[in-house]
């Protein structure tokens, strides 16, 4: 029996010698948006191949709205929706014909593939007459990945998957976007499995997160709780030389709960933080370290990923390429 859980136990991939997932496990309740983050190689998009029934696992067992992957990918693709980072929509083609065509694909009749797609344009906010009679190609990246999740959306789908849908795009159409993911999950009750390279973005949407670094889960939890795990505040002082951030480093680390070198900044992580800094700018002086800048700040997902992952999150703003992605559902 269909649920809207995704469920991973034990996950394991392996290509040849090499081992991409290690025996992931986590649970994604029914309704939930779960973020997956992971830098790139750490087997972010190895789970979630195989969670979309695009590869088997080679160990381990994962299953979508009840469903396995590996022994009932059939039934996954009937219950999943999967919306890929690379958007493959005709450009020469109009809204409607295109949803038209992916419900008559997926067993609808014409009228009722037409029906359906006219009702998810009203739901992407795409369904203007100006935009319908529109071809696709002139839409902007926000409008087309609002379609690519109507698309995405045509058989009804419990469980939708999203792989980094806002990459590439401007920051207002990034927010019209995160708008239509929010009121996907609340109107529609869909679960949502998001993979995002925009560490914002998943504090924005997600009940929880977890983040895989070296084909394992190092972190999982509500934003809030990652977040927690930190500390409250960090002192984040800028040096123009690494060598300068290492004496800094052994000056004032009696000083913090926890520091961290990030490049040509030392984070100190401690309660109170605020209150530390005229101790901690006299300690740097007395020991002849000149700082470029000095900030305090809140703890983030960034500082979370650094923290568990020893990177900063690389983020491309490349523009996917057009290709096709379209996942359809098996009969």
């Amino acid at each position: 029996m269909s649920t809207r859980e995704i469920v991973a136990e034990a996950l394991v991939k392996q290509f040849g010698q090499f081992q991409a997932v290690k025996g992931v496990s986590f649970k994604v309740h029914s309704g939930d948006i779960f973020g997956f983050l992971g830098p790139n190689g750490a087997g972010k998009s190895t789970t979630v191949s195989m969670l979309t029934t695009l590869s088997l696992p080679t160990a381990g067992r994962a299953t979508v709205g009840g469903y396995d992957v590996a022994t009932q990918a059939g039934d996954v693709r009937r219950i999943a929706g999967v919306a890929l980072q690379e958007v493959g929509i005709d450009p020469l083609m109009k809204s409607l014909e295109l949803l038209t065509i992916q419900g008559q694909i997926l067993g609808l009749s014409r009228k009722a593939a037409q029906s359906r797609g006219k009702e998810l344009l009203d739901i992407v906010k795409l369904s203007d007459p100006a935009i319908i009679d529109r071809r696709v190609g002139k839409y902007s990246g926000g409008m087309r990945r609002r379609l690519d999740l109507a698309l995405a959306l045509v058989h009804e789908p419990s469980v939708l998957f999203l792989d980094e849908p806002t990459t590439g795009l401007d920051p207002a159409s990034r927010r019209d976007v995160w708008d239509e993911v929010r009121r996907l999950n609340k109107r529609l009750g869909v679960t949502i499995f998001l993979t995002t390279q925009y560490l914002e973005e998943a504090d924005e949407l997600a009940d929880r997160i977890a983040i895989i670094d070296g084909g394992v889960i190092v972190a999982e939890g509500t934003p809030g709780d990652l977040k927690a795990q930190i500390g409250t505040e960090s002192i984040n002082v800028a040096f123009r030389e690494l060598e300068t951030v290492d004496e800094a480093t052994r000056a004032v680390s009696d000083m913090a709960t926890r520091v961290q070198a990030d490049g040509h900044v030392l984070r100190l992580y401690m309660s109170n933080a605020a209150a530390a800094v005229p101790a901690v700018v006299s300690r740097l002086q007395n020991a002849g370290l000149d700082m470029v800048s000095l900030t305090l700040t809140q703890p983030t997902l960034d500082d979370v990923f650094l923290k568990v992952t020893g990177k900063r999150m690389a983020v491309s703003e490349d523009k996917p390429k057009p290709a096709s992605n379209r996942w359809a559902r098996a009969s």
